[in-house]
């Protein structure tokens, strides 16, 4: 306690007193003028006086009983104080007493543990500034850089007295080099004299000390020719530009010769082929390197005008642009001595989208240097329509933007595209807004000139928008009434309504994915369109019947009529997956949506496909070995294929014919005319056939039924004997390896056969469940959902299974089984909160 009062009185004094201490300390007051010397002196002294004082005043000594309460109050129930206590109630009853001394003799226990309480130093409620934190780091820098012997009075000790004389003369030199190198500096009077090397920039500061003309300084690195100072000058600074000498004549004079380390120029290429998405963005990747580092970047595109196709639109000559300029981008964290990054833009709007340009790449260091890319030929990208008129009205607002003198031309081209609407556009609102842009346009043509710079980009602005619109068609107008009513239903879902309300909402959102998925079906790309497009996003895209989506819908309309909200808005959530992830693909011959199941079985006719060419291209390599011809694929697949024929299967497996064998697939391409791989290159192949058989495998519908198990197990044997072959391959054992695609082969074949019967058997189930009525409302729903205790559903998204789960147990004693098992686990607590409430709905139901 006399410590914190101690504190809390005088840290104003000390504050003061720290301040006077530094500045005497560092010589702050030497050289000053007497008057403002003894100021500062008077100012200090009336400070420490009235803080001395104050704390006096304030300080108090503390007396024991306020240390009692002080350990008292750190104790919990506080025992010293009720050790002091009286019994004010039921004195002289026997039972009273013995409770009364019961709970003092706790209290003594309680008071026989009592520790020192540790002081409270702290002043931030006091000292709001932090002032003592100031003071005491100017107090410890005069302590660590000053001395208290220049404590004296002005003039007594200061620069340029006999007493610094005395001394005879010194200097002090620093190397500071540039920032942007990361190099630490140099002081001069540690550096042995002889070769000294320092980047270039860096910043010399020398200060002579002694009487004018002791010391002088001679270099010939910082190359000044004008406004050179003396050399005899108390303090010089100067940037080392050249190679050169350095010295200081005089009393322990030094000299260096002082070696510039070159600042290389920045480096910058190109790291790899352009890359353009669909929607015309585009993805550059490049590389940069300067040994201290990039500081930015910038990637120019001009117009190649002589690799313009000069002709329509195009011949007249274009308008004056600067080249696209567009910065680099560069990495936030780490250093940039080496950068490899990838530029990242969509320029679809800009006049030269799809049109030859040349790319060059610059970049920048600290120091200014450049360095620049070779320059590369290019098609600027852009976005592609593939739609008649939206690639009409693209292509005549480029001609707009080229020159504004196509003013009339693209006016009098516009007006031939829009004669005669019917059957080219989607909608009246489309050509209603070309009309109208048509209008705006020829008002800006009336008086004879080009339109202006303004006019031609509202109207390009206008055509851009109209474009986009045609080769959308009216999806996005779809896509917003589907997610406005999604979240009309989600709304209602958290707010509970009424059957009237929910039928009304259901309704609405049922229209809305009809329309949605009609524009989806017209607006599907033709296969020469979709090559554009990654294969791994167009495999991860899900398939889905609209029979499927109504299913869903029904479903969860049901549950939210029946109050069950928390699994229709799982539902839901699962309908918006599906539909944010739908493709629509129309299947050859009009035959409709392909489903999971024979999607599986086309993949794996291509892999047993590929298999079979693999053995062959295997065999010939172990005949080449013999020196013995080769023989044509179809002879080996024949000699591949004994002692397998009594494994025949069925005709609705799509087990390839003779003669389609190698016909596509990894062992099918070009084996005419050309030698097979060694067993190397086999090897690997035949680890991508065994990688692409386990993905199909792992993507395989589910479905109940031995003849689905059995398929998964003939398909993990087909793996495991590619697995093998591969092993063979790769040590060399042809004959081995040829023996295990065999088996590969026959597994394949056998899972493809007993798939091909699990998906009838499937197909038949979901036909008779169609006249049902619990099927139509609770049936039908997306393919490999869970229901609410996570067990998965049949392909064709049936809840439960048709197969009988009672044997040939009585059903009331099953029935009582049941209900007792529900009930012991409805008790069990431990169990999983969502688990507890299913069981007690379950027990409310039944």
């Amino acid at each position: 306690m006399v410590a914190e009062r101690l504190c809390r009185a005088f840290w104003p004094f000390w504050i003061a007193a720290g301040l006077a201490i530094a500045m005497l300390a560092t010589g702050w007051l030497q050289g000053v003028a007497v008057e403002l010397y003894w100021f500062a002196g008077l100012a200090f002294g009336a400070a420490l006086l009235v803080t001395f004082a104050l704390g006096l005043r304030r300080f108090s000594w503390p007396s024991q009983g306020e240390a009692l309460a002080r350990v008292d109050a750190a104790l919990p129930g506080r025992p010293i104080a009720s050790l002091a206590d009286a019994q004010a109630v039921g004195a002289g009853d026997a039972a009273s007493e013995a409770v009364w001394k019961a709970h003092q003799r706790r209290m003594a226990e309680a008071a026989a543990r009592a520790k020192a309480v540790e002081p409270d130093l702290r002043l931030s409620a006091r000292d709001r500034y932090g002032l003592r934190y100031m003071a005491l780091l100017l107090l410890v820098t005069a302590l660590l850089f000053g001395s208290l012997f220049r404590v004296a009075l002005p003039g007594t000790a200061g620069p340029g007295t006999s007493a610094t004389l005395a001394a005879g003369p010194a200097w002090e030199g620093w190397v500071e080099p540039p920032a942007y190198t990361g190099r630490p500096s140099l002081y001069l009077a540690d550096v042995p004299a002889g070769l000294l090397s320092v980047p270039e920039g860096s910043t010399v500061t020398l200060r002579l000390y002694g009487d004018v003309g002791d010391l002088a300084v001679l270099e010939t690195v910082s190359g000044r020719t004008e406004d050179v100072p003396s050399a005899a000058d108390a303090q010089q600074s100067f940037v080392i530009r050249q190679s050169g000498s350095l010295a200081i004549e005089g009393a322990d004079g030094a000299e260096w010769q002082v070696r510039i380390l070159p600042d290389a120029a920045p480096e910058v290429q190109l790291d790899g082929p352009l890359q353009v998405e669909g929607t015309g963005e585009m993805s550059q990747p490049f590389r940069a390197a300067d040994d201290y580092g990039v500081t930015s970047g910038t990637a120019t595109m001009a117009l190649n005008l002589d690799r313009v196709d000069r002709s329509h639109g195009l011949a007249a000559e274009p308008a004056a642009r600067e080249p696209i300029t567009v910065d680099l981008p560069m990495p936030f964290t780490g250093g940039r001595e080496e950068i490899a990054e990838r530029l990242v833009d969509d320029f679809s709007e800009h006049p030269w989208a799809n049109l030859p340009v040349t790319l060059t790449l610059q970049v920048e260091d600290a120091a200014g240097q450049t360095g620049s890319s070779e320059p590369v030929q290019m098609i600027l990208p852009g976005r592609r329509f593939f739609q008649p008129i939206a690639r009409a009205v693209v292509e005549q607002r480029r001609d707009l933007l080229w020159s504004p003198r196509n003013g009339r031309r693209v006016l009098q081209m516009l007006r031939t595209v829009a004669y005669e609407p019917e059957g080219f556009f989607p909608n009246e609102i489309t050509y209603l807004r070309l009309s109208f842009t048509l209008r705006r346009l020829a008002g800006y043509l009336e008086d004879g000139g080009p339109i202006t710079a303004e006019e031609q980009e509202e109207v390009a602005a206008a055509l851009w928008e109209l474009a986009v619109q045609l080769e959308d068609g009216t999806l996005a107008d779809a896509r917003q009434r589907l997610e406005r009513a999604r979240d009309r239903l989600a709304e209602a879902m958290r707010n509970g309504a009424s059957e009237e309300e929910i039928a009304e909402l259901m309704d609405e959102l049922r229209q809305a994915t009809d329309q949605y998925m009609q524009m989806l079906a017209q607006n599907a790309q033709p296969a020469e369109n979709q090559a554009d497009q990654p294969s791994d996003a167009q495999n991860q895209m899900q398939q889905i019947t609209q029979d499927e989506i109504q299913a869903l819908m029904d479903q969860i309309q049901e549950l939210m009529e029946q109050g069950r909200m928390a699994e229709a808005a799982e539902l839901m959530e699962e309908l918006n997956q599906l539909m944010d992830n739908m493709q629509m693909q129309q299947a050859e011959g009009g035959q409709g949506m392909q489903s999971p199941g024979q999607q599986s079985m086309q993949d794996l006719q291509e892999t047993l496909r590929d298999q079979q060419g693999l053995s062959d291209e295997s065999f010939q390599e172990l005949q080449e070995q013999f020196g013995q011809p080769g023989q044509q694929p179809g002879e080996q697949g024949q000699q591949g294929q004994q002692g397998q024929q009594g494994q025949g299967q069925s005709p609705g497996a799509g087990e390839p014919q003779d003669g389609q064998q190698g016909e596509t697939g990894q062992g099918g391409e070009g084996q005419e005319g050309q030698q097979p791989g060694g067993p190397g290159d086999l090897a690997e192949r035949q680890e991508a056939l065994r990688d692409e058989l386990n993905r199909q495998r792992q993507n395989l519908p589910f479905m109940p039924g031995d003849q689905a198990d059995a398929a998964r197990d003939a398909l993990g044997r087909a793996e495991g004997a590619m697995d093998g072959a591969e092993e063979a391959l790769r040590q060399g054992d042809l004959a081995e390896a040829i023996d295990r695609q065999a088996e590969a082969m026959n597994a394949l074949r056998e899972g493809m056969r007993n798939l091909g019967e699990a998906l009838a058997q499937n197909q038949q189930q979901q036909e008779q469940g169609q006249g049902q009525q619990e099927g139509q409302t609770m049936g039908q729903a997306a393919p490999q959902r869970r229901d609410p205790l996570g067990r998965e559903m049949g392909e064709a998204g049936q809840l439960g299974t048709d197969e009988s789960l009672l044997g040939t147990q009585d059903l009331s004693e099953r029935a009582d089984e049941l209900m007792d098992e529900i009930r012991r686990r409805s008790s069990e607590r431990e169990r999983p909160r969502i688990e507890l409430d299913y069981l007690r709905r379950l027990l409310e139901r039944f």
